[in-house]
């Protein structure tokens, strides 16, 4: 099982790109994200995800850990297969995605080709609780993320959240942030105290 390419990018189309590893070349499909970063005659190391069937092995192809656990994720939902999520992740940045899912943004979703009111009504209805790990790597990069997610300050903070009726991917997400400003030795309560902040209508906070 392939599960990263680091070479020579040899060419890219519009959907695809064909990466040179040791004079060998692999037909990798991208999200247009992914394809904007990469140019012809150009190093590259792209995450990969490898889909087996019976008629074909197709890599999928991320420029970061976070894109990739997105692609996996939403590939979940009955409907989305992974031409629609490379299509959801070229329309929306992982940023752009979590916040989509954690506040209920349908039509964020829908800037998606192919990508319709009730597909979108069902990615929002599975994900919105499933995202914390993915939010929190989208918040603050993949290697904080393990970090973070490791301080009990942190997770008592989101728990703490939670229990004040926010779901777990918007408590997590809000401390996520709250951690990044405050910085990593913050107090629960600190960390409480700037969750809410973030939790809190702009007009609120302005």
């Amino acid at each position: 099982m392939i599960a990263k390419l680091k070479g020579i990018v040899d060419g890219v189309t519009e959907d695809s790109a064909v990466i040179d590893v040791g004079g060998v070349g692999y037909l990798v499909y991208c999200s247009a994200r992914t394809l904007g970063r990469l140019g012809r005659g150009e190093p590259v190391a792209l995450e990969i995800e490898t889909h087996v069937r019976e008629d074909h092995i197709h890599l999928y192809g991320f420029v970061d850990a976070v894109e990739r656990d997105w692609f996996q994720l939403l590939t979940t939902v009955q409907g989305v297969g992974a031409r629609v999520g490379l299509g959801i992740l070229s329309a929306l940045a992982p940023d752009q995605l979590t916040h989509a899912v954690v506040t209920g943004d349908k039509g964020a979703i829908t800037q998606a080709p192919g990508v319709g009111p009730k597909l979108a009504t069902r990615i929002l209805s599975e994900l919105r609780d499933r995202v914390g790990g993915v939010a929190l790597a989208s918040i603050a990069g993949p290697a904080a993320a393990g970090s973070l997610l490791e301080k009990s300050s942190v997770s008592e903070a989101a728990s703490a959240l939670v229990n004040l009726g926010y779901n777990s991917s918007e408590a997590l997400g809000a401390v996520a942030r709250a951690a990044a400003n405050l910085g990593e030795d913050a107090e629960v309560e600190a960390l409480i105290r700037g969750g809410l902040g973030e939790l809190a209508p702009a007009e609120a906070r302005g």
